[in-house]
């Protein structure tokens, strides 16, 4: 189901919760409001559709990945950029890292640990910082 994309900055701020298999729809629903904002959004994190839970969704290019407790668990080469998001307006200056590690399930509960680089792990690691309730 298409979600309306929160812009409440207090409700932003606050820190997700654990993600359960309980979750899995919040999932379909990050997906579904991908696919309807695709032509000026990559990611969004589940506090973005008004859900506290720690589950992103990143447009890779051919396929879009739901991530459920991701976690950065390595990161290397920071570089500063300018970011954009559909909760707000504008873009600010933000710190990234060009390559990162991430642990994370998927929707089958299956876990992964992955490395990403460059544009991918940029926009992963804008919707985990939702995660914790920093916005840029």
């Amino acid at each position: 189901m298409i979600k309306p994309i929160v812009k409440d900055v207090l409700f932003l701020n606050q820190k997700s919760e654990t993600a359960t298999k309980d979750d899995i729809i919040v999932g379909r629903d990050l997906t579904d409001t991908l696919q309807a904002n695709i032509d000026h959004c990559v990611g969004m994190a589940a506090n973005m559709i008004g859900v506290k839970k720690k589950i992103i969704i990143v447009n890779m290019g051919i396929a879009n990945v739901v991530m459920y407790n991701p976690n950065i668990i390595h990161k290397d080469s920071p570089y500063e950029t300018e970011e954009g998001c559909l909760s707000l307006s504008g873009v600010r200056k933000t710190k990234r890292y060009q390559n990162i590690e991430v642990e994370y399930v998927d929707s089958q509960w299956k876990k992964h640990r992955q490395k990403y680089s460059g544009w991918t792990a940029q926009i992963i690691q804008h919707e985990i910082d939702h995660l914790h309730g920093i916005i840029i």
